[in-house]
């Protein structure tokens, strides 16, 4: 029989996640090493890795629980949120500070549109999409390259960082398209 307690592998996975947000954090602002930014690069992708996982091992071994259906949305927001700062702060410029803008607002907008829409019990209306998906993979891929700091894998960064913001304004659509009848709704 499956396990449903809270210290399953998915759940630790994802715990995992939270813990690597100060060493990333750490990492980025140590005094200066040789490889820093592929070390820093590297944690945040582990990171992301644990992602796809622990949902994965989840569902493959009946390990879901309401602990990881809470944590895991957030650990993702934090760690993605943490990573925007560090190349915000690195590189100050519009390039990386807009779209760091619009993706921190979208996860914003759409974590309070989810909770509204679970205390009306119609939580599933703004389920998990396959646009969100390929916005979590763009958005994930152009964080860790754009961390590597290297002129030939900042223009992927780049590219995949404004696919990403493309992706995440699409997604934010389909999910307050799908909330418009109940917001839109008198009291």
């Amino acid at each position: 029989m499956a396990s449903k307690s809270l210290w399953n592998i998915p759940n630790i996975l994802t715990l995992m996640r939270v813990l690597l947000i100060p060493v990333l954090v750490i990492l980025a602002y140590w005094p200066p090493f040789e490889w820093q930014h592929w070390v820093t690069a590297s944690v945040f992708l582990l990171a992301a890795v644990t992602d796809w996982f622990d949902g994965y091992l989840a569902r493959a071994l009946d390990q879901t629980s309401a602990f990881g259906r809470f944590l895991d949305p957030v650990a993702d927001k934090l760690m993605v949120a943490a990573a925007l700062v560090i190349l915000v702060q690195w590189h100050p410029t519009i390039w990386i500070v807009v779209p760091a803008i619009v993706i921190i607002s979208r996860e914003i907008t759409i974590s309070a549109l989810r909770e509204w829409m679970a205390e009306l019990g119609k939580r599933a209306n703004v389920a998990v999409s396959h646009i969100g998906k390929w916005k979590t993979t763009a958005q994930m891929t152009a964080i860790t390259l754009l961390l590597v700091q290297h002129p030939q894998l900042d223009y992927a960064g780049y590219a995949l960082l404004y696919i990403a913001v493309v992706l995440t304004i699409w997604s934010m659509l389909v999910y307050m398209k799908a909330a418009w009848p109940y917001l839109s709704q008198s009291d």
